[in-house]
């Protein structure tokens, strides 16, 4: 399916890209490509073929529930540059 340099132009601008002269004969030729695959695979006869959420079959993807050391509070707020009764004091960011 080809695509005309207009269409390049018009999806170049829509992405605010400059394109070259040659970038543009390239892109042009790519998305063509690109097409034609697409139309290709538009073709391939899916009846019957159960839509799949993953290519891979997936189980419990979670990781288990471990316990690990950690910092205790003063560990952590150690390098703070600014804590007050336990927390971090930061600035404020935020004006109203």
């Amino acid at each position: 399916m080809p695509i005309t340099k207009e269409e390049v132009m018009h999806v170049a601008k829509l992405a605010q890209l400059k394109l070259s002269e040659t970038e543009l004969e390239q892109y042009q030729q790519e998305m063509s490509t690109l097409l034609d695959h697409f139309k290709e695979i538009n073709e391939i006869d899916t009846e019957g073929i159960e839509p799949k959420p993953h290519a891979v079959a997936m189980s419990n993807v979670f990781g288990e529930d471990v316990v690990e050391p950690y910092l205790s509070r003063e560990q952590a707020l150690s390098n703070a540059p600014s804590s007050r009764a336990g927390l971090f004091m930061v600035s404020t960011i935020i004006e109203e």
